[in-house]
């Protein structure tokens, strides 16, 4: 009974129809600065390789037709925005945007992910229900729409900042703060607080703790009408501030806007009104409808379930043995947001089998400088490399190969130490989601685990 009480909750559609125009317009941002960067060339066409995820290894770059899947999803970001042809738009630039994500595993960042899971609610929930040229088309604007199609973004925002809260509840960050006692030293030339804070010890711990209370307590005082307006000046403070301390693109925006959805419906409200003064918009000749019948149930299902994985997945880790930061085992989409500093370097050895002759391989021959960055310490990526080595030389008439690694990583400021098994001949080895018995042991422990 209290769920069905729930799912006939209504709420006014301003709040969603905002949110939506504001989300395509930045992802729309997104694809034009990452065209007008030369990024697409750097990153899909120039490249000799590409790092697949397991599973969706037909994910390939189109080469040069890779710029036309960067305006498809452009112009999908668009018509989402305008709220033109709504349905089609959102599920166009859900596949398009996470086909790009897919394509190389190197330039994985959390807030792609975020950006494909947000895209995927956004096609089940109405947010053309107003201020859209669909409901122009149609000539009816829905005034309420169901509650928990607002709700929905809710709970996904406040699990992507609660589970980064988590994850800082580790030893390195609370009470050696690293990464940060790494990274802010090199932030001196900053203004007003470079001199004086980034190389100051103190600085570094308020920073390591400020963030993990931060990204812990953020969501709840969203959700409170007392503590909203104090909670979106710390969203605001909190992701511009790290806008000019880390290079991590639009995300910090795209945070900020995203946040906007939690403020009452009179906020929403005004937004809308001045969008209309100021594209002298009128709605007047529209039906307006009270309430959005979401008569779909099998919506609300996928959802439902669909969040339910959201809060589940980041705890696969414990599947593992080992150390997470060490084995990245269950690392990835699991909202752990720059919690380490991993310097790494591998060298391969192609050896004939039977001839015991052998040859040492240039990474730069294959990889791009940043590719063979995110290769050197991570073993998934080293992995796959082996298997690309393997391949090549094969084609190239060699025999009997085999496929080894001199390989050492530094973690967190640690000394550097043997990361792969120099022994193990990487190419008779598989990816799957078994444990990658071939990572050697971490030498040292982090303790305390949140996530």
């Amino acid at each position: 009974m209290l769920i069905k009480n729930y799912l006939s909750q209504q709420v006014n559609s301003a709040s969603l129809a905002v949110f939506r125009v504001l989300f395509g317009i930045m992802m729309f941002l997104s694809i034009v600065r990452f065209w007008y960067n030369g990024w697409v060339e750097k990153l899909y066409i120039q490249p000799k390789f590409f790092f697949s995820y397991y599973g969706f290894e037909w994910v390939k770059p189109l080469g040069i037709y890779t710029y036309l899947l960067f305006i498809f999803c452009g112009l999908s970001a668009l018509f989402v925005a305008f709220g033109f042809k709504y349905r089609f738009a959102i599920i166009a630039f859900f596949l398009s945007f996470t086909y790009i994500e897919l394509m190389d595993k190197t330039t994985y960042l959390n807030h792609y992910y975020f950006i494909s899971i947000l895209s995927f609610v956004l096609i089940f929930l109405p947010a053309n229900a107003r201020i859209s040229v669909d409901a122009f088309i149609r000539k009816k604007e829905y005034v309420s729409i169901p509650k928990w199609t607002v709700d929905s973004i809710k709970v996904l925002l406040g699990i992507v900042y609660f589970y980064a809260g988590l994850a800082k509840l580790n030893s390195d960050w609370l009470f050696r703060a690293m990464p940060l006692k790494i990274w802010l030293p090199s932030k001196y030339d900053l203004p007003l607080i470079g001199n004086s804070f980034m190389h100051q010890e103190w600085f570094h711990f308020v920073m390591s703790w400020g963030g993990a209370i931060y990204d812990l307590t953020i969501p709840f005082l969203l959700l409170y009408k007392r503590t909203r307006l104090l909670a979106f000046v710390l969203v605001m403070f909190f992701h511009v501030f790290t806008r000019v301390l880390f290079p991590i693109g639009m995300f910090p925006f795209i945070m900020i806007v995203s946040t906007l959805i939690f403020f009452e419906t009179s906020f929403h409200e005004r937004i809308i009104n001045w969008v209309k003064k100021v594209f002298s918009v009128s709605t007047d000749k529209l039906q307006q409808v009270q309430n959005y019948q979401y008569k779909n149930r099998l919506s609300v299902g996928v959802i439902t379930v669909f969040l339910f994985i959201q809060i589940l997945f980041p705890w696969r880790y414990l599947l593992y043995p080992g150390e997470l930061f060490w084995t990245e085992e269950g690392y990835r989409f699991s909202w752990r947001v720059m919690l380490m500093e991993k310097a790494g370097y591998s060298n391969f050895k192609i050896v004939d089998d039977v001839t015991k002759e052998s040859f040492y391989v240039n990474n730069a021959d294959y990889l791009s400088s940043f590719q063979e960055k995110q290769m050197s310490s991570q073993p998934d990526f080293i992995l796959e490399y082996a298997h690309f080595l393997g391949d090549h030389y094969t084609n190239k008439g060699y025999k009997n190969i085999e496929v080894y690694t001199d390989s050492y990583v530094a973690l967190n400021g640690r000394l550097s130490s043997r990361f792969i098994d120099s022994n193990v001949d990487l190419y008779q080895q598989r990816e799957s989601f078994k444990h990658k018995d071939w990572i050697l042991p971490f030498t040292d422990e982090i303790k305390i685990k949140g996530l």
